[in-house]
């Protein structure tokens, strides 16, 4: 049988733990219980891992990476108002997607947020610095300042949060799909009124 090379490994592990935190949460992410739903045995995963805070470090940049992949993933070449709906449609379809994934990033950022302070402040820090940039390269031909930037990301992130708690919470998926549109509309008056609003840049 093929030997699987270390790195695979370590993405098997990272995947397997975002499948147990979902279902167990933080405290109930054993090792062993990790390693059984990565089809390994816990000695490989101490073999690819020191510790399972290592492991979970890992978690996090996969989470974060996961969210830059997704803004960065929007049109740099268009509008504000669209470049923010590509956003947050985005985000909420990568939601919708994998009910594991959102449940374990509100799990970890909320335990990393009790135990660790700046570490559950980081995910949220580099998914709102990966938000701005892409919110400002859309708005290079829009006459908005910094802090109008600073809004939207933060409306963005209010509105797929909400919708991920949501969907969470019910799991109906036609449901779900009527709320992305009802946000996405929400989203577009907002801007609408807070664009008109907005001051020249300098």
């Amino acid at each position: 049988m093929a030997r699987i090379p270390v790195a695979q490994r370590r993405r098997d592990f990272i995947e397997a733990a975002v499948e147990v935190i979902a279902a167990h949460g933080i405290d109930g992410a054993t090792t062993r219980r990790i390693a059984e739903q990565a089809k390994a045995n816990v000695a490989m995963l101490h073999y690819c891992y020191d510790s399972k805070e290592d492991l979970f470090a890992d978690v996090y940049t996969f989470v974060s990476g996961k969210y830059r992949e997704v803004i960065e993933g929007s049109d740099p070449h268009t509008t504000l108002r669209d470049a923010a709906r590509q956003i947050l449609y985005g985000v909420m379809e990568c939601y919708l997607e994998s009910p594991s994934f959102t449940a374990a990033t509100f799990e970890l950022v909320s335990w990393a947020r009790r135990q660790h302070g700046d570490r559950g402040i980081a995910v949220y820090d580099q998914a709102f610095d990966t938000v701005r940039k892409a919110l400002r390269e859309a708005s290079a031909g829009d006459p908005v300042g910094p802090e109008v930037i600073d809004e939207v990301a933060y409306v963005l992130a209010t509105l797929s949060d909400g919708f991920g708690v949501n969907w969470l919470t019910y799991g109906d998926a036609t449901v779900a799909r009527a709320q992305m549109e009802l946000n996405c509309s929400v989203l577009d008056t907002w801007l609408t009124t807070r664009l008109a609003a907005a001051p020249a840049k300098a």
